[in-house]
């Protein structure tokens, strides 16, 4: 298993070595091999070259088996530079459509819901990745004038929807619950949510096996705060998708826990894992950053490589330091440093082939 190793900005790099050296050891505990090489893309190669990456990143890229991508950004690079030289360009060259994020609340983790635990809140959400909002079409005119004019156009595609949402009735069909909610806003946006209400229900009846429900995205929001308990899997645009997991996440008891994927579910080309949280600016630098998103995005490059194993071994010691509530993060109202909550996990982790505990 070949890997392509971009750690990034602020805690970024703090969080992706502990993370790829959680995912070396549950494979060596398989008696498996994990291969990385790392490449310093970043605001920091920004300053020193004028570009996120190299010319040549993306062909690069493409020899590997995944990629894995701690974080990027900083305050002094604007936001829209960093994600449209580098991790959007990789979504898209690679047709990662799919983006998935668990969000479960965990054994030991406190959620802001007063009376929920873990049995309430555990959702999947599979966003659309590369078209909608985050397309890139549109413009601005008569810059820098009383007059000027921004344009951000949207494009939703029959087909672009069409194997994003079969993607996220497939996964609801696996889950016991069998339960998909589609976030959508047909009500306003009577073009592009009206067709992405049409293809749900045209998908919809090759899955009876699934129940599926239509929610506007207000009115989801304002559920997995009221009633998390009534939903399982959601399947939303690129923005809705990236808010609700932020919220999801909080709930979830801090976005430090929160993992994601960027998949090309047919496999021509890498997928890329990553935590779902930013650079963090206020705390980079100080060792404190919760790494257990990224452990856990590690875990679902394993699986996605075929090392289920290895996933189920790290998912099982992250629950398991988690639930004994010994080792905490600041984000989880303990003191623990980064690398005392990776040194834990890691820990709890078989050190032989076949091993189990």
């Amino acid at each position: 298993m070949k890997v392509a190793a971009i750690p990034g900005d602020g805690i970024g790099r703090e969080v992706t070595p502990p993370a790829l050296a959680v995912a070396r050891a549950a494979v060596a505990a398989t008696g498996a091999v994990l291969e990385v090489q790392e490449f310093p893309w970043s605001c920091a190669h920004y300053r020193r070259t004028g570009r996120m990456v190299d010319p040549d990143a993306l062909d690069r890229l493409a020899a590997f088996d995944a990629i894995y991508l701690g974080a990027v950004g900083d305050p002094g690079v604007p936001d829209h530079v960093s994600l449209w030289e580098l991790i959007l360009p990789i979504r898209q060259r690679f047709d990662q459509y799919v983006n998935l994020r668990p969000m479960a609340l965990l054994p030991g983790v406190p959620t802001p819901l007063a009376g929920r635990g873990p049995k309430d809140i555990d959702w999947l959400c599979i966003r659309e990745n590369s078209e909608g909002e985050y397309s890139g079409a549109g413009g601005r005119i008569h810059v820098g004038t009383p007059h000027e004019v921004a344009e951000e156009t949207a494009i939703f595609t029959r087909h672009g929807i069409e194997r994003v949402v079969r993607y996220a009735f497939e996964q609801a069909a696996r889950r016991p619950r069998k339960l998909l909610a589609s976030a959508t806003k047909s009500n306003a946006l009577r073009h592009s949510m009206v067709l992405w209400d049409e293809v749900v229900e045209a998908v919809a009846r090759d899955y009876p096996q699934v129940t599926v429900r239509k929610y506007h995205v207000d009115a989801l929001a304002a559920r997995m705060v009221t009633h998390p308990d009534s939903l399982d899997v959601i399947v939303g645009s690129n923005l809705f998708g990236d808010i609700l997991t932020d919220l999801g996440a909080a709930i979830c008891g801090s976005l430090g826990v929160a993992p994601g994927a960027n998949i090309n579910p047919e496999r021509r080309h890498p997928s890329m894992f990553e935590p779902i949280h930013g650079t963090a600016p206020d705390i980079a630098g100080k060792g404190i950053a919760n790494p257990v998103g990224a452990i856990w995005a590690g875990a679902m490059m394993l699986e996605h490589l075929g090392a289920r194993e290895a996933h189920d071994l790290v998912l099982g010691a992250i629950r398991q330091v988690l639930a004994q509530g010994k080792v905490k993060t600041p984000d989880l109202g303990g003191r623990a440093t980064t690398a005392e909550m990776a040194e834990a996990i890691t820990a709890a982790l078989p050190t032989t082939q076949g091993a189990r505990r």
